[in-house]
């Protein structure tokens, strides 16, 4: 199984998804979400970290988190592993509740912290579980909008400031651009490889962490690959037939583009670019 890439430093702030085995279930009723909720407060002080929104859905939650000590695979051991135990425990049930590792995207907070929050407690309205994220308890909407008074493990005062200095007026300008977000475009329509959210500069600014992992197998290409060059570049108009041949099955073996992409770069049924990947010099060969 794939090791889905991890980069951690002090000051890194992650959108955090984890899911429930086969789809299922991992809030049975409002026990278990108070439940979470414990734990999840336990994490954060325990290995300092600071939540910023949240929202526990039926079969899985979101968090968008700020480690401070850049730490956030130890803590998620401690937020799934005790929970996992303490839901069985309750419910009588054994083996495991969550699918897999957890995923985690590494975010561009100056860019993207309001947005990710409001995506994060916009999830039960897109669903249509609610019409108004006010009428769902298990996010952090309420706390922040000051509906209720916000649980310790939540940190709402950096984002609440960048809507205003007075903390009522952040608080309603805040309820408003959650309405707004609605009918707001996806945040993930900028992510890169996966594991990326942020523009241009947070990318290249995250490039020698990213270029330390490229050659692990088991992190997956795409996440590994972030900074291939673009298919242009490894495969350009006018090559001679056994140079475009080499760099075909280069694109394909060392940067991971798949045979659909390169015939449709080089406009050739993928079968003729299969033939290639497998035997290049072959290829090139029969057709001088």
């Amino acid at each position: 199984m794939a090791r889905p890439l991890r980069i951690e430093f002090p000051g890194a702030f992650y959108h955090v998804t984890s899911r429930g085995n086969g789809r299922m279930a991992i809030f049975e009723d409002s026990c278990d979400q108070v439940l979470f909720l414990a734990v999840l407060a336990e994490t954060v002080k325990k290995f300092r970290w600071l939540c910023h929104a949240y929202c526990l859905m039926n079969n899985h939650y979101h968090l968008l988190i700020e480690t401070p000590k850049g730490n956030l695979s130890q803590g998620m051991r401690q937020l799934n592993g005790v929970y996992t135990q303490r839901f069985n425990r309750r419910t009588g049930r054994v083996g495991h509740l969550l699918q897999g590792r957890f995923k985690a995207i590494l975010v561009d907070a100056d860019n993207y912290l309001l947005e990710l929050c409001r995506y994060i407690v916009l999830n039960p309205v897109r669903c249509g579980a609610v019409a108004d994220p006010a009428d769902y308890p298990w996010s952090s909407y309420l706390a922040t909008a000051g509906r209720v008074k916000p649980p310790p493990f939540l940190q709402t005062e950096r984002l609440l400031s960048q809507f205003d200095e007075d903390p009522e007026a952040a608080r309603e300008a805040y309820r408003a651009f959650v309405r707004e977000g609605v009918k707001s475009p996806s945040p993930w329509e900028q992510l890169k490889g996966q594991c990326l959210l942020g523009d241009e500069a947070f990318v290249e600014k995250m490039r020698p962490a990213l270029e330390e992992k490229k050659d692990l197998e088991e992190i997956p290409r795409q996440e590994r690959l972030l900074f291939r060059p673009p298919l242009a570049e490894l495969l350009p108009d006018g090559l001679p037939r056994t140079d475009r041949d080499r760099a075909i099955a280069r694109a394909h073996r060392e940067y991971g583009f798949s045979q659909q992409e390169i015939g449709r770069r080089l406009g050739l049924h993928y079968s003729t670019v299969s033939r290639i990947c497998r035997h290049p010099e072959k290829s090139a060969k029969s057709k001088t």
